[in-house]
């Protein structure tokens, strides 16, 4: 393409976590918290064909992962319930994180019924060290062949359960993108490179900084909501939040094979989009068999139950207090999960209770002395706070209730907590203490002794809870506190 201007426009969806359906999303207004119903996928698809008619075609629609996993019918169907959807909305491509939760194989299964490719240039098979997804994909779009370059989340064999990565590994991508940048550009003629990538944004940005090529960086995982693109160098970086409540939508117009104008608008997917009806049927349909399960009211919160904030959340500290409420445990863990939409006050649903934690652990009951508490917390803090965006390889802060920390984030590794009490008191090297969790993400095996299981799920335990406690409140406790 040279010597005239092209118009292209880019639609991002990502970190959708399985919300076929609207619920409420968080915003603010000011100092206080909003709600408002957004999201579903008849809406995502309605604002694909609006926006397909306004640029006649000439949009690539994009999927960056965190698609299969995260509400209760798509667990429950390892994914299936999704696929009748997805080969409707006519993305291009996508990638994956979550999408791993029910193993490689699973997901294979999936990528190859999709009318779509999961792209990722870092996923080898264990055995043969070839790749087990295809790394890019050329698509013509209103005469510009764009070049789709997929990295998928780095972190799946290396802080996510072993079932996850069964049989495959994970590398970064940074060694190996500029290699395919360049045989798309100079074999295979591309006039624009986007990269769909799952890596979460500190870490895209890097990426974006240091590998020369990117035209367009299309970023996942740490839930952003971009109103803006940051530039770095030559590469436009966009975010669009998460469960399907946004789309980023980005103009381009190109001139040289370069991008000579841009235009971004990060896009809330809410009640005045019409819904495209076939797709609003299709998830109609395949809900019906779960609807009224996941109707059944459970109980009440007078606390908004939200995630978004990095060092404590009131869901999960609603899902801390009913660990500590079926166990004889002093302190309570669970991982710092970012999905999951916001309950409001009011009445909470079994649907809601499977969104908090839609895998349903069992909980395990441990030991664990002073001295590997202290060390536990700071090899946390250190993978969300990592100086080096590569080595942030967490979540948000380990969710905790029992203890308070006084932390300084900006400090190096292993020098990020102050101070440590549990339950009042200072925390002692040598002294064990009882604790509940669920999920080795939230205690890993090397740091607790006596694991034993309680014959509980995380589920169960909340409805328990739930029932025993009548309307509930999870305020936030100042567990952790930056210094």
């Amino acid at each position: 393409m040279t010597g005239t201007s092209q118009q292209i426009t880019i639609i991002q969806i990502n970190d959708t976590h399985g919300y076929l359906s609207s619920h409420p999303e968080q915003f603010w207004a000011g100092g206080r918290p909003a709600f408002r119903i957004a999201g579903g996928y008849g809406r995502i698809a309605g604002l694909l064909q609006q926006i397909r008619r306004e640029t006649n075609g000439r949009t690539l629609a994009l999927d960056c992962g965190d698609t299969l996993h995260g509400t209760y019918a798509p667990v429950a169907t390892k994914g299936g319930v999704m696929l009748p959807v997805l080969e409707q909305m006519g993305f291009a491509a996508m990638t994956a994180h979550w999408d791993f939760a029910y193993g490689p194989k699973r997901l294979q299964e999936i990528a190859d019924r999709l009318p779509y490719p999961v792209l990722a240039i870092n996923c080898y098979d264990k055995d043969s060290k070839q790749l087990v997804f295809p790394p890019y994909l050329i698509q013509e779009v209103g005469g510009v062949r764009v070049g789709i370059i997929g990295i998928a989340a780095y972190i799946v064999d290396k802080l996510m359960p072993p079932s996850f990565s069964e049989g495959v590994y994970l590398t970064l991508g940074d060694a190996e993108l500029p290699g395919y940048i360049h045989r798309l550009r100079h074999e295979e003629g591309v006039d624009l490179v986007v990269v769909i990538a799952h890596l979460g944004f500190p870490q895209e940005m890097k990426l974006a900084r240091t590998v020369p090529g990117i035209d367009v960086l299309l970023s996942a995982h740490t839930h952003n909501r971009l109103g803006a693109p940051a530039r770095i160098n030559d590469t436009l970086v966009i975010q669009s939040g998460s469960h399907g409540s946004f789309a980023g939508r980005l103009d381009l117009t190109l001139e040289g094979g370069k991008i000579s104008r841009f235009d971004h608008h990060l896009l809330v997917v809410d009640e005045g989009i019409d819904a495209d009806p076939e797709v609003a049927a299709t998830v109609d349909n395949v809900m019906a068999p779960y609807r009224d399960m996941l109707a059944e009211v459970v109980g009440e919160t007078r606390t908004a139950l939200t995630r978004g904030r990095v060092l404590e959340t009131t869901m999960d500290n609603f899902i801390l207090q009913s660990l500590l409420h079926s166990s004889d445990a002093e302190i309570a863990f669970s991982h710092g999960w970012r999905y999951g939409a916001p309950v409001p006050p009011g009445p909470i649903t079994l649907g809601d209770l499977y969104q908090i934690i839609p895998m349903d652990p069992p909980i395990f009951t441990a030991e664990i002395r002073g001295e590997a508490l202290w060390d536990m917390l700071e090899e946390n803090l250190h993978n969300v706070f990592a100086a080096d965006p590569y080595e942030q390889i967490g979540g948000s802060v380990k969710r905790s209730l029992g203890l308070n920390g006084y932390i300084r984030p900006q400090n190096p590794r292993g020098h990020r907590l102050s101070e440590l009490f549990v339950n009042g008191g200072a925390v002692e090297p040598s002294r064990s203490y009882r604790i509940a969790f669920v999920t080795t993400q939230a205690v890993p095996e090397r740091y607790a002794e006596k694991r034993e299981k309680l014959g509980l799920s995380a589920v169960e335990a909340l409805r328990r809870y739930l029932a025993d406690e009548g309307p509930v409140a999870a305020p936030l406790r100042d567990t952790f506190v930056a210094i």
